[in-house]
């Protein structure tokens, strides 16, 4: 099996993330916050730890502003609510996922007016348009830090700038890049970062979070939703403090255990030398797979300038066709359709039927690209 849906989650988990899982649940079950026995300290550290571990990685200089969600949709839809409200404007991207445009648009029918920037048919951004766009009285600008359907990375600290000097705060969609391109939210002075766990941080599904910049008073926040913290229960209004403004109920500990090794490990690992492994990938998947008659590669084609997703059509196969093929046939695992993204794909052009998605991660081989390519190569010259 060659697994190329690392966009979508990412496959295998490093074995650190499946023992902290199991460790937590053997050694450390209790609910952390609620009690104050052995276990639910034990919890409770291990949650605090994995905070620690995503502010590093973040380079966030305060733990307690690493909000932790169920995966960055519920991120995003905890920044957008928090801050948006009838009247406010927000500008965002031709390129951005579900996750952000459906929250968007049921805040426009709430009144909130929506300004959507063009970008290229290869996923990038003009600047100029950007400026353009944001106009006074713009609340948030809204913007993935790198496309799921194309992977072209947009310039977040030069739309950082942007959004500041108009007055407006930056919220960034990193499901993508999260542990696979370098984040430092002070310097790119990034003020909201969604992330996912469960992709490039090698964490379990249902995890993710929010960071929250240095620069945002919380103060002027709404949470999502309300109910238990383990702290201030004398009181029946949600508590101010951070984190439990924004996350009530018992927390998912072992998923959190288990977020919080696939950080560590991205740590030890090495962002750059993580980022140079999959742009090597990325550059031999681009060139292999324009080498093939009939296959078009979408995108910048530039390893440089994208993660490493890579989506491709072929003249006269139907993208589910191929898809198909890969699995039963060759092993090759990927996605095919429009990936939760409509947008990213009337941007470039293969909307409705969509494109075939391969995405490669840290575990995946040149041998593995080859295999994949010389797999297409077969289905579309068969």
């Amino acid at each position: 099996m060659i697994y190329l849906d690392n966009a979508a989650t990412s496959f295998p988990k490093p074995p650190a993330v499946i023992q902290a899982m199991s460790d937590f649940l053997e050694r450390a079950g209790g609910n952390p916050g609620r009690s104050g026995h052995r276990l639910s300290i034990a919890a409770g550290r291990i949650v605090y730890d994995a905070r620690e571990t995503i502010a590093e990685l973040f380079h966030a200089r305060d733990p307690l502003r690493v909000i932790f969600t169920l995966n960055a949709t519920h991120a995003l839809n905890l920044a957008l609510r928090a801050i948006l409200r009838a009247g406010d404007r927000v500008v965002t991207t031709g390129i951005e996922h579900n996750s952000v445009m459906r929250p968007l648009r049921a805040l426009e029918r709430a009144g909130v007016p929506v300004a959507v920037v063009p970008c290229a048919r290869d996923g990038s951004l003009d600047l100029d348009a950007m400026r353009r766009a944001i106009t006074p009285g713009t609340r948030l600008v809204v913007a993935n830090h790198a496309s799921n359907v194309v992977g072209t990375i947009l310039p977040m600290a030069k739309i950082a700038r942007l959004a500041h000097d108009a007055g407006a705060r930056l919220l960034v969609d990193a499901a993508q890049t999260a542990g696979v391109v370098p984040i430092d939210i002070e310097a790119m002075r990034i003020d909201l970062l969604a992330f996912t766990g469960h992709k490039g941080l090698y964490g379990p599904p249902g995890t993710g979070g929010l960071v929250i910049g240095e620069e945002v008073d919380v103060a002027m926040l709404e949470p999502l939703w309300r109910g238990g913290t383990g702290s201030r229960s004398e009181f029946e209004e949600q508590p101010d403090d951070l984190p439990d403004k924004f996350e009530c109920g018992t927390p998912n500990g072992v998923g959190i255990a288990g977020l919080g090794a696939g950080a560590r490990f991205v740590l030890a690992r090495g962002i750059e030398t993580i980022r140079a492994h999959e742009v090597e990938l990325t550059r031999a998947l681009i060139e292999g797979l324009g080498t093939l008659p009939g296959v078009v590669v979408h995108g910048t084609r530039d390893a440089e300038l994208q993660t490493a997703t890579v989506s491709f059509t072929a003249a006269n196969h139907r993208v589910s066709e191929i898809g198909l093929r890969l699995d039963e046939e060759f092993g090759v695992l990927c996605r095919v359709g429009l990936h939760c993204a409509p947008a990213a794909h009337r941007t470039i052009g293969t909307f409705p039927e969509g494109t075939v998605r391969f995405a490669a991660s840290v575990f995946t081989t040149r041998d593995d690209i080859r295999a994949a390519v010389d797999a297409v190569r077969r289905i579309v010259q068969g």
